[in-house]
């Protein structure tokens, strides 16, 4: 992918998992305001979480959620019934991915989880 602005800082970090955690709305909440005090990242508004509660196809419930960063944002994406989750972390400002990674990983209780920067 060519770089279209290499003037502006650009951070960017897929996480997908299988998740042993029960998560709900409350904890999307949770996970989004954690993941992003964690790396030191500014909030500027509340998470947002999104269920479509029935509309959609049934292996697809769960939720859609993301933070405000003064510097970008965060969204998570939860397969309730498939017991998987994906975080995209986008950021103008740089931050530990590892650091990323380790936070995920023990709150979704992952055991299995993948990951790409780019």
């Amino acid at each position: 992918m060519r770089d279209l602005a290499p003037d502006i800082l650009r951070q960017r970090l897929l996480i997908e998992g299988l998740n042993t955690a029960d998560i709900d709305s409350q904890a999307a909440e949770q996970y989004l305001l954690g993941v992003a005090a964690h790396l030191n990242l500014r909030t500027y508004g509340k998470p947002i979480v999104h269920a479509p509660g029935g509309a959609g196809k049934e292996e697809n419930e769960g939720f859609d959620a993301f933070i405000p960063l003064i510097d970008s944002g965060i969204s998570l994406y939860v397969w309730s019934k498939q017991r998987f989750f994906a975080a995209v972390l986008f950021t103008c400002k740089s931050f530990d991915a590892e650091r990323a990674l380790q936070y995920t990983n023990a709150w979704f209780g992952a055991s299995q989880l993948e990951h790409r920067s780019f």
